[in-house]
């Protein structure tokens, strides 16, 4: 079989079985009809997540099995765990497998807030690392090799080191040298490479995380390739953490009635790349590379591309993002992302200064026209607007806060709300996050400074999305109560 799970799904979906169990909607005969929208009659017939002829997510011996095994072979990897909880969930599975409560992890303050959330459930103590900070982009780039060796040095109590790999941006570190250092010094290597999924299928982008020596590595198949939203997988090298336990934090984090279509994504996200994802990655490559090019002709724009990588934390650049700066139209990155939607171009996220745009296997020149054809109409008409727009988007990034409390410890501490004017000094209470990219500005256990505090309100001034905070005004911030 080339795609087990979903070959097996949809035999299922022909027997026709008479559902007596769930779903309630019975194989689509009580669907509503804007549901049926969605779906075909197969579709809705292979909804289902129970049967014995689709095996069980939590303990495969069938076509889930087999799917996983292959999709390890793929990767590099000694074994796969299919997720349907998103990459979240792999994040969360992943940290509650290879660590306990206690456990200290080096981890980048450029993290995800999935991250700050499986360190609330895990009990492990962070001890952030400050990742290198491009000044002219305003963005944080990967950890050093350097900045791991020394954290280290200062923390040989730590367990394990987890990186993000590559960044929102496509940047990647030197990965292999810090899983050569960190492995010499018996600590695990954790990646969230929920931007690397497609790595291991061209030679022309990054090295996978599995590639580089990672143990554990959670990719969310459906950012770059084919699997549908909320698939992901963790993939591991065999010899650091039991299997036992990483199926185990599986059954955990996840649902008890998967998704089989979810699976099914997965499994034939996989086998489309192993037929012909290096011919559709290549022709991809070559695009964004034209476009970027392109990109730096329009007076006001600018795309770094290969030649702006080689130093620490920037060692090489995933082509298929494309960060484009927009500051010298006098632009935030917010007001570009409001720009390009108003002409049907929309982004991946935006920051203070740049848009980040992907392009994947599935665009052609068609896609990379139109995004061309609209950055140039929206720097024609924005260009005299350079005065008046540009002074908020040069933000500098804070410097990392004092870690005073875990996370964990934090989150389960007695709260109250104050003013902003009254949180200096106090202990955060709540993660506080622009999303996208989904970076926490304050984690739970955080002491709250006057840069951070600067930060938030010039953040919101411009239009960033606050998430995660109880008052998203930001007038009021949640800290530890006094006493």
């Amino acid at each position: 079989m080339t795609a087990p799970i979903a070959e097996a799904l949809l035999r299922y979906a022909g027997l026709g079985v008479l559902p007596m169990h769930t779903p309630g909607h019975k194989g689509g005969r009580g669907a509503h009809p804007l549901l049926r929208r969605f779906f075909t009659e197969e579709g809705l017939c292979a909804d289902v997540s129970l049967s014995a002829e689709l095996d069980d997510l939590h303990a495969p011996t069938g076509c889930i099995r087999a799917a996983e095994k292959l999709a390890a072979e793929v990767y590099g990897a000694d074994a796969a765990y299919f997720m349907v909880n998103g990459t979240t969930g792999a994040i969360h599975t992943m940290l509650m497998a290879s660590l306990v409560p206690g456990d200290v992890v080096l981890v980048p303050r450029n993290v995800h807030r999935s991250i700050v959330g499986a360190m609330i459930l895990t009990g492990v103590r962070p001890v952030y690392l400050q990742p290198e900070i491009d000044t002219r982009l305003g963005i944080a780039m990967g950890v050093s090799l350097q900045a791991v060796e020394e954290a280290v040095r200062t923390h040989p109590e730590a367990r394990a080191v987890l990186l993000v790999y590559p960044t929102y941006y496509g940047v990647a570190a030197e990965l292999a040298a810090i899983a050569d250092f960190l492995h010499a010094n018996d600590m695990l290597l954790l990646t969230d490479a929920a931007h690397g999924a497609h790595l291991a299928f061209s030679e022309e982008l990054p090295p996978s995380a599995m590639e580089a020596g990672a143990d554990l590595s959670a990719e969310s198949t459906h950012k770059l390739l084919g699997s549908l939203t909320q698939t992901s997988m963790l993939l591991a090298r065999g010899g650091r953490v039991p299997t036992e336990r990483i199926r185990a934090a599986s059954g955990i984090m996840q649902s008890t009635s998967p998704n089989e279509i979810l699976l099914a994504s997965l499994d034939l996200a996989r086998e489309q790349m192993t037929e012909e994802g290096r011919e559709c990655l290549a022709s991809a490559i070559r695009l964004a590379n034209d476009l970027r090019r392109r990109i730096n002709e329009i007076p006001g724009l600018w795309s770094f591309g290969a030649e702006y990588t080689g130093a620490p934390g920037c060692t090489v650049l995933d082509p298929l993002k494309i960060t484009v700066q927009v500051t010298g139209l006098g632009l935030s990155g917010f007001a570009a992302e409001a720009e390009l939607r108003r002409r049907n171009v929309a982004c991946e996220l935006a920051d203070a200064r740049n848009v980040l745009l992907l392009l994947s296997y599935a665009d052609g020149a068609r896609e990379v026209e139109r995004i061309f054809a609209a950055l140039r109409d929206m720097a024609a008409s924005c260009a005299p607007l350079c005065t008046s727009r540009g002074a908020a988007s040069f933000l500098a990034l804070p410097p990392i806060p004092e870690t005073v409390l875990s996370p964990r410890d934090a989150y389960f501490a007695r709260g109250e709300r104050v003013s902003v004017e009254h949180a200096e000094g106090r202990i955060a209470a709540e993660t506080i996050v622009f999303y996208p990219p989904g970076i926490p500005v304050l984690a739970p256990g955080d002491r709250i400074d006057a840069e951070t505090l600067r930060y938030l309100g010039a953040m919101k001034t411009i239009g960033a999305r606050v998430v995660g905070a109880a008052d998203a005004s930001l007038g009021t911030l949640m800290v530890i109560a006094k006493g």
